[in-house]
């Protein structure tokens, strides 16, 4: 949905921004947002894998919520299927 440039970086420091990734099904809207920074040459990573923030609830296979562990690696597994690095390098002006 958005990715934006907080800290435009230069040789003594590096960018920083976010990025937020937003689907639809039918009325239900679900979006995860996380920082991310740019490391030479031209790789951006997400800043702390641990810190996305969203408004999804994960449920086991007797559906009952999953712990926060287990939905921090759900969501990971999510955003790494995301292109969401090309769209940041784009952002900076890399692509």
């Amino acid at each position: 949905m958005s990715t934006q440039v907080l800290v435009a970086g230069d040789g003594r420091r590096p960018s920083l921004g976010q990025t937020l990734w937003q689907g639809a099904e039918g009325q239900a809207v679900a979006g995860v947002a996380w920082d991310w920074i740019s490391l030479p040459p031209g790789v951006v990573a997400m800043v702390d894998p641990m810190a996305l923030i969203t408004n999804l609830q994960f449920l086991n296979a007797d559906g009952e919520v999953l712990a926060p562990m287990e939905s921090v690696l759900q969501l990971n597994e999510i955003v790494h299927a995301l292109p969401w690095q090309h769209e940041v390098q784009r952002a900076l002006g890399l692509h």
